[in-house]
């Protein structure tokens, strides 16, 4: 399966983090499963580094690094997903949530979140 993480949950399973379930390390883990990190989350990350509001060891190079090292995949952001972004439902404000969730339905891929305004939208989901 495709799988396209949302910001937090590629930032948590990254740090180790308790907020991730278990269920979706083992997802995540399942060499089955194709897992995809968007640029946009790289974006997103980028800036809250640079304003101080997250950490990573050896910054957003550090954090690029940890992707690759997992193996997963980028997704580049193109003029596709852009089109779709303008036909969303207003339900998040977010841009960055906006973005994956155009990516998601584009991609014909399953996005794992736990964002509940993500969630609304008509798109697969773990």
């Amino acid at each position: 399966m495709d799988i396209l993480l949302d910001t937090h949950i590629v930032w948590w399973f990254l740090n180790g983090s308790e907020k991730l379930p278990a269920t979706a390390g083992d997802i995540i883990c399942n060499p089955e499963n194709d897992i995809y990190v968007s640029i946009a989350s790289i974006w997103e990350v980028a800036i809250k580094i640079s304003i101080g509001k997250l950490e990573f060891d050896g910054g957003i190079n550090g954090f690029i690094e940890a992707i690759e090292d997992n193996g997963f995949s980028l997704l580049e952001v193109n003029i596709k997903h852009i089109k779709i972004v303008t036909e969303l439902p207003f339900i998040h404000r977010d841009p960055f949530d906006r973005m994956l969730v155009a990516q998601a339905m584009t991609e014909n891929m399953a996005i794992m979140t736990v964002d509940e305004n993500v969630l609304k939208y008509d798109i697969n989901h773990i």
